[in-house]
Protein backbone atom coordinates (compact mmCIF):
# COMPACT_ATOMS: atom_id res chain seq x y z
CA UNK A 1 0.00 0.00 0.00
CA UNK A 2 1.05 3.55 -1.06
CA UNK A 3 1.98 6.25 1.66
CA UNK A 4 1.05 9.87 0.69
CA UNK A 5 3.96 11.68 1.74
CA UNK A 6 2.08 15.13 1.05
CA UNK A 7 -0.47 14.38 3.32
CA UNK A 8 1.51 12.89 6.06
CA UNK A 9 3.56 16.35 6.05
CA UNK A 10 -0.27 18.61 5.91
CA UNK A 11 -1.34 17.12 8.96
CA UNK A 12 2.09 17.40 10.73
CA UNK A 13 1.86 20.95 9.86
CA UNK A 14 -1.77 21.57 10.91
CA UNK A 15 -0.77 19.53 14.38
CA UNK A 16 1.90 22.19 15.26
CA UNK A 17 -0.73 25.10 14.26
CA UNK A 18 -3.09 23.82 16.60
CA UNK A 19 -0.38 23.34 19.30
CA UNK A 20 0.04 27.17 18.61
CA UNK A 21 -3.48 28.07 18.53
CA UNK A 22 -4.06 26.42 22.11
CA UNK A 23 -0.93 28.04 23.08
CA UNK A 24 -1.99 31.76 22.11
CA UNK A 25 -5.98 30.62 23.03
CA UNK A 26 -4.10 30.01 26.83
CA UNK A 27 -2.38 33.61 27.07
CA UNK A 28 -3.77 36.81 28.15
CA UNK A 29 -6.51 38.01 25.28
CA UNK A 30 -6.25 40.99 23.76
CA UNK A 31 -6.13 42.65 20.24
CA UNK A 32 -2.81 41.05 19.26
CA UNK A 33 -3.82 37.56 20.09
CA UNK A 34 -7.12 37.90 18.37
CA UNK A 35 -5.12 38.84 14.99
CA UNK A 36 -2.55 36.17 14.99
CA UNK A 37 -5.20 33.75 15.20
CA UNK A 38 -6.70 35.30 12.32
CA UNK A 39 -3.95 34.86 11.03
CA UNK A 40 -3.14 31.04 11.70
CA UNK A 41 -6.65 30.30 10.54
CA UNK A 42 -5.66 31.42 7.14
CA UNK A 43 -2.65 29.25 7.34
CA UNK A 44 -4.42 26.69 8.04
CA UNK A 45 -6.76 27.34 5.33
CA UNK A 46 -4.40 27.15 3.11
CA UNK A 47 -2.85 23.86 3.91
CA UNK A 48 -5.59 22.49 3.56
CA UNK A 49 -6.29 23.47 0.51
CA UNK A 50 -6.42 22.57 -2.86
CA UNK A 51 -3.36 19.82 -3.55
CA UNK A 52 -3.76 18.85 -6.81
CA UNK A 53 -3.94 21.43 -9.90
CA UNK A 54 -2.50 24.34 -11.53
CA UNK A 55 -0.51 26.51 -8.97
CA UNK A 56 1.20 29.70 -10.65
CA UNK A 57 1.71 33.29 -9.16
CA UNK A 58 -1.18 34.93 -9.59
CA UNK A 59 -0.53 38.85 -11.19
CA UNK A 60 -2.93 41.85 -11.68
CA UNK A 61 -2.69 43.46 -15.33
CA UNK A 62 -3.37 47.59 -15.94
CA UNK A 63 -6.62 46.91 -17.02
CA UNK A 64 -7.85 45.34 -14.01
CA UNK A 65 -6.93 48.99 -12.08
CA UNK A 66 -8.67 50.59 -14.96
CA UNK A 67 -11.59 48.31 -14.44
CA UNK A 68 -11.87 48.52 -10.39
CA UNK A 69 -12.13 52.35 -10.95
CA UNK A 70 -14.13 52.61 -14.66
CA UNK A 71 -17.48 51.23 -15.86
CA UNK A 72 -16.65 49.93 -19.81
CA UNK A 73 -19.04 51.11 -22.46
CA UNK A 74 -19.76 50.86 -25.76
CA UNK A 75 -19.87 53.52 -28.33
CA UNK A 76 -20.63 53.37 -32.48
CA UNK A 77 -18.43 54.85 -35.07
CA UNK A 78 -21.66 55.18 -37.15
CA UNK A 79 -19.70 55.62 -40.30
CA UNK A 80 -18.24 52.50 -40.04
CA UNK A 81 -21.47 50.66 -40.34
CA UNK A 82 -21.26 47.96 -43.04
CA UNK A 83 -25.25 47.23 -44.50
CA UNK A 84 -25.30 44.27 -46.73
CA UNK A 85 -28.42 42.56 -45.41
CA UNK A 86 -27.95 38.83 -44.00
CA UNK A 87 -26.78 38.85 -40.12
CA UNK A 88 -25.86 41.73 -37.67
CA UNK A 89 -22.23 41.31 -36.75
CA UNK A 90 -19.71 43.13 -34.44
CA UNK A 91 -16.40 44.54 -34.21
CA UNK A 92 -15.44 45.55 -30.79
CA UNK A 93 -12.34 47.41 -30.61
CA UNK A 94 -10.70 47.83 -27.09
CA UNK A 95 -9.26 45.48 -24.32
CA UNK A 96 -10.39 42.34 -24.67
CA UNK A 97 -11.11 42.02 -20.69
CA UNK A 98 -13.72 44.95 -20.83
CA UNK A 99 -15.47 44.00 -23.71
CA UNK A 100 -15.53 40.42 -22.03
CA UNK A 101 -17.41 42.07 -19.00
CA UNK A 102 -19.70 44.00 -21.46
CA UNK A 103 -20.65 40.88 -23.00
CA UNK A 104 -21.34 39.41 -19.68
CA UNK A 105 -24.39 41.64 -19.18
CA UNK A 106 -25.69 40.96 -23.22
CA UNK A 107 -24.76 37.36 -24.02
CA UNK A 108 -24.22 35.12 -20.57
CA UNK A 109 -25.20 31.90 -21.75
CA UNK A 110 -25.63 33.01 -25.00
CA UNK A 111 -22.17 32.52 -27.13
CA UNK A 112 -22.51 28.63 -28.70
CA UNK A 113 -19.01 28.82 -30.10
CA UNK A 114 -15.79 30.16 -28.66
CA UNK A 115 -12.79 30.32 -31.07
CA UNK A 116 -9.32 32.11 -30.39
CA UNK A 117 -5.84 32.51 -30.55
CA UNK A 118 -4.61 33.98 -27.89
CA UNK A 119 -0.04 35.21 -27.50
CA UNK A 120 2.09 32.21 -27.27
CA UNK A 121 4.49 33.52 -24.61
CA UNK A 122 7.56 32.39 -26.91
CA UNK A 123 9.44 35.20 -25.14
CA UNK A 124 9.97 36.79 -28.83
CA UNK A 125 8.02 39.81 -28.28
CA UNK A 126 4.80 38.31 -28.92
CA UNK A 127 2.89 38.87 -25.44
CA UNK A 128 2.50 42.12 -23.94
CA UNK A 129 1.31 42.33 -20.18
CA UNK A 130 1.02 45.47 -19.13
CA UNK A 131 2.25 47.47 -21.78
CA UNK A 132 5.14 45.63 -21.75
CA UNK A 133 6.76 42.54 -23.69
CA UNK A 134 7.48 39.48 -21.80
CA UNK A 135 10.80 37.83 -22.15
CA UNK A 136 12.27 34.87 -21.80
CA UNK A 137 14.22 36.08 -18.57
CA UNK A 138 11.20 37.12 -16.79
CA UNK A 139 11.02 34.85 -13.96
CA UNK A 140 7.18 34.80 -13.93
CA UNK A 141 6.74 34.40 -17.51
CA UNK A 142 4.29 31.80 -17.04
CA UNK A 143 2.37 33.12 -14.09
CA UNK A 144 1.64 36.04 -16.27
CA UNK A 145 0.47 34.41 -19.13
CA UNK A 146 -2.30 31.89 -16.77
CA UNK A 147 -3.20 35.24 -15.06
CA UNK A 148 -3.99 37.03 -17.90
CA UNK A 149 -5.88 33.89 -20.12
CA UNK A 150 -7.36 32.92 -16.62
CA UNK A 151 -9.34 35.91 -16.39
CA UNK A 152 -10.54 35.89 -19.52
CA UNK A 153 -11.29 32.07 -19.97
CA UNK A 154 -13.34 32.38 -16.53
CA UNK A 155 -15.80 34.92 -18.41
CA UNK A 156 -15.80 33.22 -21.71
CA UNK A 157 -16.76 30.00 -19.59
CA UNK A 158 -20.00 32.15 -18.72
CA UNK A 159 -20.94 33.24 -22.13
CA UNK A 160 -21.13 29.74 -23.81
CA UNK A 161 -24.60 28.24 -24.13
CA UNK A 162 -24.87 25.05 -22.20
CA UNK A 163 -24.62 23.16 -26.13
CA UNK A 164 -21.57 25.48 -26.57
CA UNK A 165 -17.87 24.66 -27.38
CA UNK A 166 -14.69 26.84 -27.08
CA UNK A 167 -11.46 25.94 -29.80
CA UNK A 168 -8.52 27.55 -28.10
CA UNK A 169 -5.15 27.33 -30.50
CA UNK A 170 -1.60 27.45 -28.66
CA UNK A 171 1.76 25.79 -29.32
CA UNK A 172 4.10 23.75 -26.99
CA UNK A 173 5.37 26.55 -24.57
CA UNK A 174 1.80 26.77 -22.84
CA UNK A 175 0.54 23.86 -23.70
CA UNK A 176 0.56 22.06 -20.88
CA UNK A 177 -0.29 24.97 -18.21
CA UNK A 178 -3.63 26.07 -20.74
CA UNK A 179 -4.77 21.87 -20.29
CA UNK A 180 -4.34 22.21 -16.36
CA UNK A 181 -5.72 25.72 -16.30
CA UNK A 182 -8.80 24.66 -18.39
CA UNK A 183 -9.46 21.35 -16.50
CA UNK A 184 -10.20 23.92 -14.05
CA UNK A 185 -12.75 26.16 -15.16
CA UNK A 186 -13.92 24.32 -17.96
CA UNK A 187 -14.13 21.02 -15.49
CA UNK A 188 -12.30 17.97 -16.32
CA UNK A 189 -15.38 16.24 -17.65
CA UNK A 190 -15.87 18.60 -19.81
CA UNK A 191 -12.12 18.01 -22.09
CA UNK A 192 -12.97 16.78 -25.62
CA UNK A 193 -9.76 16.47 -26.93
CA UNK A 194 -6.41 18.06 -27.84
CA UNK A 195 -5.53 18.59 -31.83
CA UNK A 196 -2.38 18.32 -33.62
CA UNK A 197 -2.79 20.73 -36.02
CA UNK A 198 0.07 20.01 -39.18
CA UNK A 199 1.12 22.99 -41.28
CA UNK A 200 3.58 22.72 -43.81
CA UNK A 201 7.63 23.77 -43.69
CA UNK A 202 8.67 24.02 -40.28
CA UNK A 203 10.05 26.98 -38.11
CA UNK A 204 13.54 27.01 -39.06
CA UNK A 205 14.22 29.21 -36.29
CA UNK A 206 14.04 26.04 -33.81
CA UNK A 207 16.89 25.42 -31.84
CA UNK A 208 16.64 21.28 -32.27
CA UNK A 209 14.21 20.59 -34.87
CA UNK A 210 11.95 22.16 -37.52
CA UNK A 211 8.82 22.59 -35.48
CA UNK A 212 6.08 21.68 -37.92
CA UNK A 213 2.89 21.54 -35.44
CA UNK A 214 0.54 23.46 -33.01
CA UNK A 215 -2.37 22.22 -31.32
CA UNK A 216 -6.37 23.20 -31.02
CA UNK A 217 -7.18 22.41 -26.92
CA UNK A 218 -11.16 21.95 -27.06
CA UNK A 219 -13.68 21.85 -24.18
CA UNK A 220 -17.56 21.94 -24.12
CA UNK A 221 -19.68 23.74 -21.52
CA UNK A 222 -21.69 20.61 -20.85
CA UNK A 223 -20.80 17.32 -22.11
CA UNK A 224 -24.03 15.99 -21.76
CA UNK A 225 -25.71 18.55 -23.90
CA UNK A 226 -22.98 19.01 -26.17
CA UNK A 227 -23.81 18.09 -30.02
CA UNK A 228 -20.96 17.82 -32.47
CA UNK A 229 -21.12 18.07 -35.83
CA UNK A 230 -20.17 15.06 -38.28
CA UNK A 231 -18.38 15.34 -41.35
CA UNK A 232 -19.96 13.71 -44.48
CA UNK A 233 -18.45 10.27 -45.46
CA UNK A 234 -17.18 10.12 -49.09
CA UNK A 235 -19.65 7.60 -50.85
CA UNK A 236 -17.48 6.63 -53.75
CA UNK A 237 -18.05 6.72 -57.58
CA UNK A 238 -21.52 5.29 -58.55
CA UNK A 239 -21.10 5.24 -62.54
CA UNK A 240 -24.10 3.18 -63.39
CA UNK A 241 -28.32 3.97 -63.35
CA UNK A 242 -31.07 1.53 -62.35
CA UNK A 243 -34.03 3.05 -64.74
CA UNK A 244 -36.37 1.26 -62.64
CA UNK A 245 -35.42 2.08 -59.04
CA UNK A 246 -33.89 5.30 -60.41
CA UNK A 247 -30.70 5.12 -58.68
CA UNK A 248 -27.15 5.21 -59.34
CA UNK A 249 -25.06 1.85 -58.65
CA UNK A 250 -22.06 0.38 -59.18
CA UNK A 251 -20.97 -2.92 -59.09
CA UNK A 252 -18.46 -5.12 -57.75
CA UNK A 253 -17.18 -9.02 -57.38
CA UNK A 254 -19.21 -11.11 -55.93
CA UNK A 255 -16.22 -13.47 -55.85
CA UNK A 256 -14.17 -12.73 -52.19
CA UNK A 257 -10.75 -11.05 -53.47
CA UNK A 258 -7.71 -10.47 -51.35
CA UNK A 259 -6.76 -12.55 -48.02
CA UNK A 260 -8.42 -15.24 -46.81
CA UNK A 261 -10.05 -15.67 -50.34
CA UNK A 262 -9.31 -19.73 -50.69
CA UNK A 263 -11.95 -22.59 -50.60
CA UNK A 264 -9.80 -23.54 -47.85
CA UNK A 265 -10.19 -20.66 -46.05
CA UNK A 266 -13.85 -20.62 -45.83
CA UNK A 267 -15.28 -23.51 -47.18
CA UNK A 268 -18.86 -23.22 -46.65
CA UNK A 269 -18.99 -20.09 -48.80
CA UNK A 270 -17.79 -22.69 -51.68
CA UNK A 271 -20.81 -23.74 -53.55
CA UNK A 272 -22.34 -23.71 -57.29
CA UNK A 273 -25.16 -20.73 -58.28
CA UNK A 274 -27.09 -20.76 -60.74
CA UNK A 275 -27.63 -18.32 -63.92
CA UNK A 276 -30.10 -18.24 -66.40
CA UNK A 277 -29.25 -15.89 -69.50
CA UNK A 278 -32.44 -16.34 -71.38
CA UNK A 279 -34.52 -14.05 -68.45
CA UNK A 280 -31.02 -12.82 -66.52
CA UNK A 281 -32.08 -14.77 -63.10
CA UNK A 282 -29.78 -16.19 -60.55
CA UNK A 283 -30.57 -18.79 -57.80
CA UNK A 284 -28.90 -20.86 -55.54
CA UNK A 285 -30.61 -24.26 -57.55
CA UNK A 286 -31.02 -25.40 -60.95
CA UNK A 287 -34.03 -24.17 -62.44
CA UNK A 288 -34.14 -25.55 -65.83
CA UNK A 289 -31.47 -26.96 -68.49
CA UNK A 290 -30.52 -23.19 -69.70
CA UNK A 291 -29.14 -22.50 -66.54
CA UNK A 292 -25.52 -22.04 -66.10
CA UNK A 293 -23.27 -23.79 -63.06
CA UNK A 294 -20.76 -21.08 -62.20
CA UNK A 295 -18.71 -22.06 -59.48
CA UNK A 296 -16.22 -19.33 -57.47
CA UNK A 297 -12.98 -19.59 -59.41
CA UNK A 298 -9.87 -17.68 -58.53
CA UNK A 299 -8.20 -19.10 -61.59
CA UNK A 300 -9.27 -22.16 -64.16
CA UNK A 301 -7.49 -24.68 -61.40
CA UNK A 302 -7.90 -22.71 -57.61
CA UNK A 303 -10.90 -22.66 -56.06
CA UNK A 304 -12.00 -19.20 -54.28
CA UNK A 305 -15.40 -18.83 -52.19
CA UNK A 306 -18.08 -16.52 -52.50
CA UNK A 307 -18.72 -13.10 -49.95
CA UNK A 308 -21.97 -14.37 -48.82
CA UNK A 309 -23.60 -17.79 -46.89
CA UNK A 310 -26.46 -19.58 -48.93
CA UNK A 311 -29.31 -17.79 -47.00
CA UNK A 312 -27.72 -14.37 -48.08
CA UNK A 313 -26.98 -14.88 -51.55
CA UNK A 314 -30.60 -16.45 -52.30
CA UNK A 315 -31.94 -13.57 -50.64
CA UNK A 316 -30.38 -10.74 -52.62
CA UNK A 317 -30.75 -12.73 -55.55
CA UNK A 318 -34.83 -12.25 -54.81
CA UNK A 319 -33.61 -8.39 -54.11
CA UNK A 320 -32.03 -7.97 -57.65
CA UNK A 321 -28.58 -7.32 -56.16
CA UNK A 322 -26.71 -10.05 -58.18
CA UNK A 323 -25.96 -9.70 -62.12
CA UNK A 324 -24.22 -11.14 -64.56
CA UNK A 325 -21.22 -10.13 -66.93
CA UNK A 326 -19.42 -12.39 -69.88
CA UNK A 327 -15.83 -11.60 -70.04
CA UNK A 328 -13.75 -14.01 -72.78
CA UNK A 329 -16.59 -16.93 -72.46
CA UNK A 330 -17.11 -16.60 -68.80
CA UNK A 331 -19.84 -15.85 -66.82
CA UNK A 332 -19.07 -13.77 -63.89
CA UNK A 333 -21.34 -12.46 -60.97
CA UNK A 334 -21.43 -8.96 -59.22
CA UNK A 335 -23.23 -7.47 -56.70
CA UNK A 336 -24.82 -4.31 -57.02
CA UNK A 337 -24.27 -1.76 -54.45
CA UNK A 338 -26.63 1.32 -54.53
CA UNK A 339 -25.88 4.97 -53.62
CA UNK A 340 -27.18 5.68 -49.84
CA UNK A 341 -30.63 7.86 -50.03
CA UNK A 342 -29.74 9.01 -46.78
CA UNK A 343 -26.58 11.17 -45.95
CA UNK A 344 -24.14 9.69 -44.56
CA UNK A 345 -21.45 10.84 -41.83
CA UNK A 346 -19.11 10.26 -39.51
CA UNK A 347 -16.86 11.73 -36.53
CA UNK A 348 -14.09 14.62 -37.62
CA UNK A 349 -10.68 13.65 -36.64
CA UNK A 350 -9.24 15.16 -34.18
CA UNK A 351 -5.58 14.99 -36.61
CA UNK A 352 -5.75 18.56 -38.49
CA UNK A 353 -3.85 18.04 -41.41
CA UNK A 354 -2.92 19.84 -44.42
CA UNK A 355 -3.34 23.34 -43.42
CA UNK A 356 -1.25 25.71 -44.50
CA UNK A 357 0.17 27.98 -41.97
CA UNK A 358 1.40 30.56 -44.83
CA UNK A 359 -1.75 30.75 -46.44
CA UNK A 360 -3.42 32.93 -43.88
CA UNK A 361 -0.86 35.56 -44.73
CA UNK A 362 -1.21 34.86 -48.74
CA UNK A 363 -5.01 35.19 -48.22
CA UNK A 364 -4.42 38.24 -46.34
CA UNK A 365 -2.30 39.97 -48.27
CA UNK A 366 -4.25 39.08 -51.58
CA UNK A 367 -6.95 41.12 -49.38
CA UNK A 368 -5.24 43.93 -48.23
CA UNK A 369 -2.28 44.45 -50.12
CA UNK A 370 0.88 44.63 -47.86
CA UNK A 371 0.29 43.72 -44.05
CA UNK A 372 2.11 43.79 -41.40
CA UNK A 373 -0.07 41.80 -39.40
CA UNK A 374 1.79 38.09 -38.48
CA UNK A 375 0.71 35.01 -38.19
CA UNK A 376 -3.19 35.54 -39.19
CA UNK A 377 -4.87 31.98 -38.92
CA UNK A 378 -5.63 29.84 -42.43
CA UNK A 379 -9.06 30.36 -43.67
CA UNK A 380 -9.22 26.77 -43.65
CA UNK A 381 -8.75 25.82 -40.65
CA UNK A 382 -11.51 28.08 -39.05
CA UNK A 383 -14.46 27.04 -41.44
CA UNK A 384 -13.12 23.51 -40.27
CA UNK A 385 -13.75 24.32 -36.34
CA UNK A 386 -16.71 26.06 -37.23
CA UNK A 387 -18.15 23.07 -38.93
CA UNK A 388 -16.48 20.67 -35.86
CA UNK A 389 -17.93 22.77 -33.37
CA UNK A 390 -22.08 22.44 -34.46
CA UNK A 391 -24.20 20.23 -36.55
CA UNK A 392 -26.55 23.22 -37.20
CA UNK A 393 -25.75 26.19 -39.14
CA UNK A 394 -28.08 29.23 -37.13
CA UNK A 395 -25.21 29.80 -34.00
CA UNK A 396 -23.32 32.44 -32.15
CA UNK A 397 -19.64 32.29 -32.90
CA UNK A 398 -17.45 34.85 -30.68
CA UNK A 399 -13.49 35.18 -30.97
CA UNK A 400 -12.14 37.78 -28.41
CA UNK A 401 -8.81 36.98 -29.92
CA UNK A 402 -9.75 38.66 -33.45
CA UNK A 403 -6.33 39.45 -34.96
CA UNK A 404 -6.83 39.93 -38.57
CA UNK A 405 -10.26 38.83 -38.82
CA UNK A 406 -10.16 35.53 -39.85
CA UNK A 407 -12.91 33.83 -37.50
CA UNK A 408 -15.50 36.48 -39.19
CA UNK A 409 -14.45 36.17 -42.35
CA UNK A 410 -14.83 32.30 -42.05
CA UNK A 411 -18.38 32.75 -40.60
CA UNK A 412 -19.37 34.51 -43.64
CA UNK A 413 -17.74 32.07 -46.21
CA UNK A 414 -19.50 29.22 -44.69
CA UNK A 415 -23.01 30.92 -44.38
CA UNK A 416 -22.50 31.03 -48.44
CA UNK A 417 -21.69 27.77 -49.09
CA UNK A 418 -24.31 26.05 -47.12
CA UNK A 419 -26.70 28.91 -46.80
CA UNK A 420 -26.32 28.83 -43.00
CA UNK A 421 -27.14 32.27 -40.90
CA UNK A 422 -23.97 32.42 -38.91
CA UNK A 423 -23.18 35.42 -36.86
CA UNK A 424 -20.11 36.83 -34.77
CA UNK A 425 -18.72 39.22 -32.12
CA UNK A 426 -15.05 39.97 -32.36
CA UNK A 427 -13.26 41.62 -30.51
CA UNK A 428 -9.44 42.88 -30.32
CA UNK A 429 -7.69 45.60 -29.36
CA UNK A 430 -6.36 48.69 -31.82
CA UNK A 431 -2.63 47.96 -31.36
CA UNK A 432 -0.83 49.88 -34.09
CA UNK A 433 -4.64 50.46 -35.72
CA UNK A 434 -5.14 46.80 -36.12
CA UNK A 435 -8.60 46.48 -35.67
CA UNK A 436 -9.63 49.50 -37.54
CA UNK A 437 -6.68 48.93 -41.07
CA UNK A 438 -6.88 44.93 -40.55
CA UNK A 439 -9.70 43.65 -38.95
CA UNK A 440 -12.36 46.00 -40.09
CA UNK A 441 -11.39 46.19 -43.55
CA UNK A 442 -10.84 42.67 -44.34
CA UNK A 443 -14.27 42.27 -43.23
CA UNK A 444 -15.67 45.01 -45.11
CA UNK A 445 -13.64 44.00 -48.38
CA UNK A 446 -14.82 40.57 -48.67
CA UNK A 447 -18.36 41.62 -47.92
CA UNK A 448 -17.76 43.80 -51.07
CA UNK A 449 -15.71 41.34 -53.03
CA UNK A 450 -18.15 38.19 -52.56
CA UNK A 451 -20.81 39.91 -51.65
CA UNK A 452 -21.76 38.14 -48.39
CA UNK A 453 -24.95 38.83 -47.03
CA UNK A 454 -23.64 40.20 -43.76
CA UNK A 455 -24.03 43.74 -41.58
CA UNK A 456 -21.47 45.08 -39.59
CA UNK A 457 -21.26 47.72 -36.25
CA UNK A 458 -18.22 49.25 -35.09
CA UNK A 459 -17.88 49.46 -31.67
CA UNK A 460 -15.43 51.19 -29.18
CA UNK A 461 -14.70 50.12 -25.70
CA UNK A 462 -14.58 53.78 -23.70
CA UNK A 463 -14.35 54.06 -19.33
CA UNK A 464 -16.85 55.72 -17.45
CA UNK A 465 -15.27 56.90 -14.00
CA UNK A 466 -16.90 55.42 -10.95
CA UNK A 467 -14.21 55.62 -8.44
CA UNK A 468 -15.43 57.57 -5.29
CA UNK A 469 -19.32 58.14 -7.49
CA UNK A 470 -23.01 57.03 -5.95
CA UNK A 471 -24.92 55.33 -8.69
CA UNK A 472 -27.01 58.28 -9.56
CA UNK A 473 -23.77 60.70 -10.16
CA UNK A 474 -23.21 58.58 -13.55
CA UNK A 475 -26.51 57.08 -13.94
CA UNK A 476 -27.37 59.69 -17.03
CA UNK A 477 -24.11 59.23 -18.45
CA UNK A 478 -25.03 55.86 -18.46
CA UNK A 479 -27.84 55.84 -20.59
CA UNK A 480 -26.03 57.39 -23.03
CA UNK A 481 -24.56 54.10 -23.81
CA UNK A 482 -27.41 51.12 -22.81
CA UNK A 483 -28.47 51.76 -26.88
CA UNK A 484 -25.46 50.33 -27.98
CA UNK A 485 -25.84 47.13 -25.47
CA UNK A 486 -29.24 46.49 -26.71
CA UNK A 487 -27.75 46.41 -30.29
CA UNK A 488 -25.33 43.81 -29.44
CA UNK A 489 -27.80 41.78 -27.88
CA UNK A 490 -30.18 41.66 -29.71
CA UNK A 491 -28.34 41.66 -33.56
CA UNK A 492 -30.18 45.03 -34.12
CA UNK A 493 -29.60 48.33 -35.61
CA UNK A 494 -31.36 51.77 -34.38
CA UNK A 495 -29.61 53.80 -36.45
CA UNK A 496 -31.94 54.87 -39.68
CA UNK A 497 -34.19 52.36 -38.93
CA UNK A 498 -37.82 52.95 -38.70
CA UNK A 499 -38.97 49.52 -37.82
CA UNK A 500 -37.58 49.66 -34.27
CA UNK A 501 -36.84 52.28 -32.00
CA UNK A 502 -35.67 53.18 -28.41
CA UNK A 503 -36.65 55.05 -25.38
CA UNK A 504 -34.73 55.93 -21.63
CA UNK A 505 -36.93 58.29 -20.49
CA UNK A 506 -39.95 59.13 -19.78
CA UNK A 507 -40.02 62.52 -22.31
CA UNK A 508 -38.15 60.54 -25.26
CA UNK A 509 -41.34 58.00 -24.04
CA UNK A 510 -43.48 61.35 -24.79
CA UNK A 511 -42.35 62.07 -27.68
CA UNK A 512 -41.88 58.89 -29.12
CA UNK A 513 -46.05 58.25 -29.21
CA UNK A 514 -46.39 61.72 -30.36
CA UNK A 515 -44.38 60.62 -34.11
CA UNK A 516 -44.47 57.03 -34.26
CA UNK A 517 -42.97 56.07 -37.82
CA UNK A 518 -45.82 53.81 -40.07
CA UNK A 519 -43.26 51.31 -40.30
CA UNK A 520 -42.21 50.98 -36.44
CA UNK A 521 -42.72 47.55 -35.33
CA UNK A 522 -40.85 47.07 -31.88
CA UNK A 523 -39.73 49.25 -29.46
CA UNK A 524 -37.57 48.82 -26.72
CA UNK A 525 -38.30 50.65 -23.22
CA UNK A 526 -35.86 51.41 -20.19
CA UNK A 527 -36.81 49.39 -17.44
CA UNK A 528 -38.12 51.89 -15.18
CA UNK A 529 -40.02 53.67 -18.10
CA UNK A 530 -43.46 53.29 -17.16
CA UNK A 531 -45.83 53.89 -20.24
CA UNK A 532 -49.41 54.84 -19.42
CA UNK A 533 -52.43 53.13 -20.02
CA UNK A 534 -52.86 55.94 -22.87
CA UNK A 535 -50.01 54.79 -24.82
CA UNK A 536 -49.93 50.96 -23.75
CA UNK A 537 -52.98 51.27 -25.93
CA UNK A 538 -51.30 53.11 -28.79
CA UNK A 539 -48.90 50.02 -28.71
CA UNK A 540 -51.35 47.65 -29.25
CA UNK A 541 -53.52 49.50 -31.75
CA UNK A 542 -50.24 49.85 -34.04
CA UNK A 543 -49.23 46.05 -32.96
CA UNK A 544 -46.00 47.66 -31.56
CA UNK A 545 -44.27 44.94 -29.83
CA UNK A 546 -43.21 46.44 -26.57
CA UNK A 547 -39.66 44.99 -24.89
CA UNK A 548 -38.12 46.20 -21.57
CA UNK A 549 -34.50 46.69 -21.67
CA UNK A 550 -33.41 43.97 -18.72
CA UNK A 551 -32.80 45.78 -15.60
CA UNK A 552 -28.97 43.78 -15.34
CA UNK A 553 -27.84 46.40 -17.43
CA UNK A 554 -27.92 48.23 -14.41
CA UNK A 555 -28.63 46.30 -11.25
CA UNK A 556 -24.64 45.56 -10.25
CA UNK A 557 -24.03 49.60 -10.02
CA UNK A 558 -26.96 50.58 -7.82
CA UNK A 559 -27.02 50.29 -3.84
Amino acid sequence: MSTNISKEKRESLVQKINAIKTYISSAVQDENTAQLLTYISDIEKDIKGKKYGLVFEEHREGIDEVLANNLPVLTEDTDLFIDNGGQMNFLIEGDNLASLKLLEKTHKGRIDLIYIDPPYNTGHNDFVYDDNFISTNDSFIHSKWLSFIKSRLFIAKQLLSEKGIIFISINDIEQAQLKLLCDEIFGIENFITTMPKKGSGGRQDSKVFAVVHEYVVCYVKSISKYIAGRELKEIGNYPLFDEIKQRHYKLQLLRKWGDNSRRENRPNLYYPIYYTPNDSTFSIERESNDSIEIYPMLSATEAGCWRWGKSTMQANMSLGLVECKIKENEYIPYERTYEPIETQTKPYSTWLDNIDNNSGSVLLKQILGNSSFDYPKPLDLIEKLLKMGSPVKDYLVLDFFAGSGTTGHAVMKLNAEDGGSRKFILCTNNENNICREVTYERIKRVIAKEDYKASLKYFKVEYLPISDKLYYEYADELLLHIRELVELENGINFNGNAEIAIVLTEKELDDFTQNIPETCKAIYVGHDVLPTEEQEKIFAKRKIKVNVIPEYYYRDLEG
